[in-house]
């Protein structure tokens, strides 16, 4: 599971940061509001800690700025606000849930779980775009309904690509979102897998497009309608 941690207090932010990764969290940490929504709406995560008194821009704007952008991550304000319009406010910004420092850290793990639950209960497991079809719950992809063999590798690429529609992702941020956990990697290494992904499914580069000196873009509006999405 990955969170991102918006915090201006870095003392707190440390140690949540320390706590979260013992629980098994893989956690992204901001420390402002235009990092925050720079964040939120460039990367893909399964929930969002967010302080309301944050430097550049409040919790407030960016909870609505995210919401404004269709963007759902699941989303706990964590502040010191805590009257009762302070908090009607936070949820009426688009915010899940909402606890008021200080907490006890087994609250916010229980919290945490709980906006988790729900919302893996109401997400979606299929990918689409055009004729390619992606389940998250068993790592098939199809291409117009006939199954295609992808790569562990082949398929974090398709899935980030899937969760990012539109957006020109460069070569740096596919790199480092789908080979993080690697020491090295050659500097071609994101143009090979794209030719690859190509090959396998979007020989006319209609669907993944290249975007001169910028890197790459997934496009779904316009793609050919052949039944993607239903499961043979």
């Amino acid at each position: 599971m990955r969170i991102l941690l918006v915090e201006d207090d870095r003392r707190l932010s440390q140690a949540l940061q320390r706590g979260l990764a013992e629980e098994g969290y893989h956690v992204d940490a901001v420390y402002d509001g235009p990092a925050a929504l720079a964040a939120g709406a460039l990367n893909t995560y399964d929930a969002m800690l967010l302080d309301l008194r944050l430097p550049g821009q409040d919790g407030l704007t960016v909870c609505r700025e995210l919401r404004r952008r269709k963007i759902r991550v699941p989303i706990i304000v964590v502040t010191a606000l805590g009257a009762v319009d302070e908090r009607i406010a936070g949820l009426d910004a688009g915010a899940d849930d909402y606890l008021v420092k200080p907490f006890a850290f087994g609250e916010l793990l229980a919290r945490l779980r709980a906006v988790l639950r729900r919302d893996s209960e109401t997400r979606s497991s299929a990918l689409v775009a055009g004729p390619i079809h992606l389940d998250l719950q068993t790592h098939q992809v199809w291409y117009a309904q006939s199954p295609v063999d992808l790569t562990a590798t082949e398929l974090r690429l398709l899935e980030y690509l899937l969760t990012h529609p539109g957006m020109v992702l460069s070569r740096s941020q596919l790199e480092e979102r789908v080979w993080k956990d690697e020491l090295e990697i050659n500097s071609n290494v994101v143009d090979v897998y794209i030719r690859r992904l190509r090959r396998k499914l979007d020989p006319a580069g209609a669907i993944i497009q290249t975007v001169r000196g910028m890197g790459y873009r997934l496009v779904k509006a316009g793609a050919p309608d052949t039944g993607a999405g239903r499961q043979p």
